[in-house]
């Protein structure tokens, strides 16, 4: 809600100047009717807008950047079948005495899980359910700013601790996925608190503190999993940064032609991810894509590439 005139014309001349982004991202062919994938991608760039910037300026029709091929879209639909459901591992107990019954039901659960699925769902994990949803409002509040607020931020330089993107690392003619980006690293555990947008910053301090201690239980807890001690992969310090994918999907014109986020593996050593109540992750088991609906509180365990 902007006030004054002097506000409401600075929303128009954004609006307009999103309006001629429109028009270049989608008219990137050559003279002779080739499709010029690469100045539509410096195109998109250079607005500093992110996906989000499209929707604000009224796009109804998917660049063709962003359009994903056939035969990757067209993917057998998730099985109807109730019992194919992600595992779910409760850690209420889990601190009533260090190597108690309850303990090693969790970690032979962890085991399990990890061997058949490489996910599961945690629940009573620890982390309170204000910080959880304080901290999905403030990513929200943060990628819908006004555009100004957030080029500043808009960046592909891995080197940065704190950045604002999309499709990071897009190959030569590789489809863009409909999404934004904010990124935290927080590199030995430390990130200088003014580099996070202040919209967010305390919500991101908070949630972020929270994930450092669930990483030490996990990593306990995978250790055990492992047969090794309680204290074998803390010592390794594999996981020792951390960093935050805050990832935003606005609406999409043509949502059938592509991807939020495309097919893929985690190249870290552990995800925990967080869902809002939108829906829409899907996990291949068993080489079947299964449906993981959100649960409010819970957490997304995935097993990476590097633990695996």
């Amino acid at each position: 809600m902007v006030s004054g005139k002097k506000g409401i014309g600075r929303c128009v001349s954004v609006q307009k100047e999103l309006y001629s982004i429109v028009s270049i991202v989608m008219a990137t062919l050559s003279s002779d009717g080739h499709y010029e994938w690469a100045k539509e991608v410096k195109a998109f760039d250079e607005t500093k807008a992110g996906v989000k910037g499209l929707v604000d300026a009224g796009v109804v029709k998917l660049p063709k950047l962003f359009v994903h091929r056939p035969e990757t879209l067209n993917h057998p639909s998730p099985p109807c079948n109730d019992t194919v459901q992600l595992p779910t591992i409760d850690f209420t107990g889990l601190e009533s005495g260090s190597g108690g019954a309850r303990r090693r039901e969790i970690v032979d659960e962890i085991r399990k899980a990890s061997e058949e699925w490489g996910f599961f769902r945690i629940v009573n994990h620890g982390v309170p359910l204000r910080v959880m949803d304080a901290m999905l409002d403030g990513i929200r509040g943060f990628h819908e700013q006004p555009q100004e607020a957030k080029m500043h931020l808009y960046s592909s330089d891995s080197k940065r601790s704190v950045r604002f993107n999309s499709n990071v690392s897009l190959g030569d003619f590789d489809p863009a996925c409909w999404r934004d980006l904010l990124t935290c690293v927080f590199r030995d555990d430390t990130l200088d608190p003014q580099a996070i947008p202040q919209v967010c910053r305390k919500e991101v301090q908070e949630y972020s503190k929270c994930m450092m201690e669930l990483r030490e239980t996990m990593a306990e807890l995978l250790s055990e999993a492992l047969g090794l001690g309680r204290d074998y992969l803390s010592r390794m310090e594999c996981m020792k940064s951390q960093a935050l994918a805050c990832l935003y999907y606005p609406v999409c014109p043509e949502p059938e032609l592509t991807f939020g986020t495309a097919k893929h593996s985690d190249t870290t050593f552990l995800t925990l991810l967080m869902q809002d109540s939108i829906g829409g992750l899907q996990i291949v088991h068993q080489n079947q894509w299964v449906d993981v609906p959100p649960v409010r509180g819970a957490l997304i365990a995935n097993i990476g590439d590097l633990m695996q």
